[in-house]
């Protein structure tokens, strides 16, 4: 399933590079592996594992939530910055898992429209919406930063050539850093 992800997510982005990329309604229904999400795939931990390990996955790969998945590889839970802030007493917890995650996410296909994946982060205030296949595996994680690199694509003489602060629009220092 990734290797044809890949595969269909470059013939996509080859395509685009032929033409000026416009943001419009079509755009938000492109697929949402379009994104990018986690090239390196999800990071998957077991409902028993403890809450400590999943935070040390977390910091090492520098990522705002692990996918719970059971015995068989299937989805079952996300743990995310919000739950460990949240449903834990402290930065060290030997609590598994399954105390503090939250059960049965609401998941998205690589395939579904990025419009679905905005809905369920607006409505339901969301920051990471799961990925999985047609087995219920996950594949990938689509973040709100996905969502906003993607959107960046779009203007990026706009948005990245901006002075550091708001006092400095109109006169610009060369001072680098923040």
């Amino acid at each position: 399933m990734t290797e044809e992800w890949l595969e269909e997510e470059a013939e996509l982005l080859d395509s685009s590079e032929s033409t000026p990329r416009v943001l419009d309604q079509q755009m938000i229904r492109e697929p949402i592996r379009l994104l990018r999400p986690q090239p390196r795939g999800p990071i998957g931990v077991g409902p028993d594992d403890s809450v400590d390990a999943a935070w040390h996955l977390m910091r090492e790969h520098r990522v705002g939530c692990v996918l719970v998945v059971d015995d068989d590889g299937r989805l079952v839970g996300i743990l995310t910055e919000r739950d460990l802030l949240m449903r834990v007493d402290g930065p060290r917890s030997a609590r598994p898992i399954r105390d503090v995650m939250t059960p049965d996410p609401e998941t998205l296909s690589p395939d579904d429209p990025i419009v679905y994946a905005l809905n369920k982060m607006s409505v339901g205030g969301f920051r990471h919406v799961p990925l999985v296949d047609g087995e219920g595996h996950p594949v990938g994680v689509v973040s709100v930063k996905d969502v906003v690199d993607y959107i960046v694509d779009f203007f990026p003489n706009d948005v990245l050539t901006v002075p550091p602060s708001p006092e400095q629009r109109t006169v610009w220092h060369g001072r680098d850093g923040g």
